[in-house]
């Protein structure tokens, strides 16, 4: 258990009004306890209705970002979200062999692969996502919704709690890290997400599932980016996987149930990240 506040950077793209992308990282990383830092991928012209326009900044700029900041800061742990395009892929995957190809100590990564949008759009090409594929092998912890972790594991949409599950083996296997099968997008009244690991010397490592109640809320914009943000924190303070599934999804709990708190735009509005 590491001792005082890790420093955590976010890797994604922008939300002008908050509620997801780098902007609910910072809030994520700030209610469990870490100081939020962000490098960015992309510009976002989006609200609680949709995405308006994106304009990526050049690659170089990416990269003059993340060497800012990981050479003068010590990364505890780190989170991608939206990567977007092959050329800005390979840029993070270069600079993160390139900085961890040495003895410095190797933060936590965890992988939000941001491929499907919640209205089923795709939102990368093929050649992306070939190239997001091989950037997982870098990942310890991949946390795709159901749609996304369909397109990992080359099948068709999952359709029981069986068949995700057998996807996430496949795709844990694949690339040698913890994925966290997500259940938002299964149509039950309880929501089970479930860590699956990948098998050591032909023997998988217990799942770890919890269930909660389904909360019938429209304030869900920004919640996969909060919980791989959360994980991200959770595990740089030292916390095992499964203790920061335990943590993050009684926060979320909270976080959806007083939501309504908020009033922040006409579309599906965004989470309480602070709800106590």
């Amino acid at each position: 258990m590491r001792m005082g506040i890790p420093n955590i950077l976010s890797i994604a793209g922008t939300d002008p009004t908050g509620g997801a992308g780098i902007q609910a990282d910072l809030k994520s990383f700030a209610a469990h306890g870490g100081y939020g830092m962000c490098a960015v991928t992309a510009l976002v012209a989006q609200n609680t209705q949709g995405v308006r326009e994106i304009h990526a900044p050049p690659t170089s700029f990416l990269r003059a970002q993340l060497d800012s900041v990981s050479d003068d800061v010590t990364i505890h742990g780190a989170k991608t979200g939206m990567l977007g395009t092959v050329e800005i892929i390979e840029t993070v995957a270069a600079w993160w062999d390139e900085t961890y190809s040495d003895n410095r100590p190797r933060p936590a990564l965890v992988v939000d692969p941001v491929m499907v949008a919640t209205s089923g759009d795709r939102l990368l090409d093929e050649e992306a996502e070939e190239s997001l594929k091989e950037f997982l092998h870098r990942a310890d912890l991949i946390t795709p919704n159901v749609p996304e972790l369909a397109i990992l594991a080359g099948e068709a949409l999952a359709s029981s709690a069986e068949e995700l599950l057998a996807q996430a083996e496949k795709v844990a296997d694949a690339h040698q890290a913890v994925i966290l099968a997500k259940g938002g997008h299964m149509n039950s009244d309880e929501v089970t997400d479930t860590l699956v690991f990948p098998a050591e010397s032909g023997t998988r490592p217990e799942a770890y599932s919890r269930s909660s109640q389904r909360i019938e809320t429209r304030n869900t914009h920004g919640t996969g980016c909060s919980v791989s943000a959360a994980f991200a924190t959770l595990r740089a303070q030292g916390a095992s996987w499964q203790e920061a599934l335990a943590t993050t999804k009684d926060w979320m709990q909270r976080a959806l149930a007083t939501s309504d708190q908020l009033d922040v735009g006409q579309g599906n509005g965004p989470i309480n990240h602070f709800p106590d």
